[in-house]
């Protein structure tokens, strides 16, 4: 029974979230733009010059990049400076704020959990990844493990 309780509490903050059951109350997702994409590509290219890993991301709000991101992980050392955690940053810096509500990432590959869940975080609205543009539907926060308590 407790976890049909959660079940039922689980689709009904989805459904809220949405904004009600009927398709109407949902805006529509924007349509990905292949220039986007080419941006995204160029911040790989940048990444790869300086022999970094071949990834790039920007981040666009209405009809301007506002965040780009090269991979840093080598060039920075740092295994955080994922292409899409540094346009997030990049995005967060430009703007002065940390919230990102109604922003769009393009990336060259899926983002990785860590990246989604930051892309979460800072409120982006979709992401899109790879060359066929693919629609990753607005990033999901992490959720906390669900089954039983671990044994002591």
């Amino acid at each position: 029974m407790p976890r049909r309780r959660t079940f039922i509490a689980h689709a009904v903050a989805g459904i809220v979230a949405w904004g009600g059951l009927g398709a109407s109350a949902r805006a529509a997702p924007p349509k990905p733009d292949p220039k986007w994409h080419a941006a995204a590509l160029a911040m790989q290219r940048l990444a790869e010059s300086w022999g970094d890993q071949s990834y790039g991301a920007v981040l666009v709000v209405g009809d301007a990049i506002v965040g780009e991101g090269p991979s840093r992980v080598v060039k920075d050392k740092n295994s955080d400076a994922h292409a899409e955690r540094v346009a997030i940053l990049d995005a967060q810096r430009r703007l002065g704020r940390q919230d990102l509500a109604g922003a769009v990432l393009y990336s060259t590959s899926r983002p990785c959990a860590l990246c989604e869940a930051a892309a979460a975080r800072a409120g982006v609205s979709r992401m899109y990844f790879g060359q066929l543009l693919q629609d990753a539907g607005p990033p999901a926060a992490p959720t906390a493990p669900t089954g039983p308590a671990p044994q002591k």
